[in-house]
């Protein structure tokens, strides 16, 4: 748990940042005293155009337009991300952590358990971390019982084993599908709140249109581009499930091959 308020505060501090403001001075033209008025709108003009010229930074458009699209629903967007991506984060760090070389760890459990018996074995299995490694330790356990109590050992803690992979997984899929449906619950409140100034004002100005749509478009930008972020992680996390519970699954044949094997030879 500490490991996941520490990501979650990482990502809030990426997230947020300070907007800076950089003011620049309008240069001054010297000359005579007597300027025409071609002249000087000559100047404004080439200014205007090098002001126009400078361009913005990914990270500063993407602020302006978060602003645009108004801190409420926006927000609870960007914290969609933010915990999205933490559990994310966690989840993949604990599943690499989890990953274990599973032809080799049978290769060291069959050595052992050939020239030392089940206790050297066992001992392999605790200095090994992973499900696979807890997988074989239940199954070694259960030797002195029959071939069928040490199977039924295995699957009922290759279940437990994949419940834990599976933690908090449900959570991303949740802020997948709902990041969107906030983004168009935002844009349909902004078109709305347009069709509300057209109301009182009157007339159909187009400027009013506009901005109340673009405002309101926003929020479905964003809540797209966190759903598409999200889902990468997502089919990530899936896959690296889906090949850990393969790598079990192949484990556990594996240890009932072994443990007949050694009680035949005995």
């Amino acid at each position: 748990m500490k490991k996941l308020f520490s990501i979650l505060a990482i990502a809030a501090m990426i997230f947020a940042g300070t907007t800076t403001v950089n003011a620049t001075a309008a240069p001054t033209i010297s000359g005579p005293a007597l300027i025409t008025a071609p002249t000087t709108a000559l100047v404004q003009a080439d200014e205007g155009a090098e002001e126009g010229d400078e361009p913005k930074g990914f990270h500063q458009n993407l602020k302006e337009r978060f602003v645009e699209g108004g801190p409420g629903f926006m927000g609870i967007v960007l914290l969609c991300l933010i915990l999205g991506l933490a559990i994310a984060i966690e989840r993949i760090i604990f599943l690499n952590l989890s990953t274990t070389n599973t032809s080799k760890l049978a290769n060291n459990v069959e050595d052992a358990l050939n020239s030392g018996g089940i206790e050297a074995a066992k001992e392999v299995c605790r200095n090994t971390k992973g499900p696979v490694a807890s997988i074989y330790y239940q199954g070694l356990d259960r030797h002195d019982e029959s071939i069928e109590a040490a199977e039924k050992a295995v699957v009922a803690y290759g279940g437990v084993q994949m419940g834990q992979l599976e933690k908090n997984v449900s959570w991303i899929s949740l802020f997948i599908a709902l990041a969107p449906m906030l983004g168009f619950m935002g844009t349909v409140i902004g078109m709305i709140q347009a069709f509300d100034k057209i109301q009182s004002a009157g007339d159909m100005n187009p400027s009013l249109v506009a901005g109340g749509i673009k405002v309101a478009l926003l929020t479905t930008v964003f809540g797209l581009i966190v759903a598409i972020i999200l889902q990468i992680f997502y089919n990530y996390i899936i896959a690296k499930i889906d090949s850990i519970v393969n790598s079990m699954e192949d484990a556990s044949i594996t240890l009932i091959d072994m443990l007949v094997d050694y009680k035949n030879k005995k």
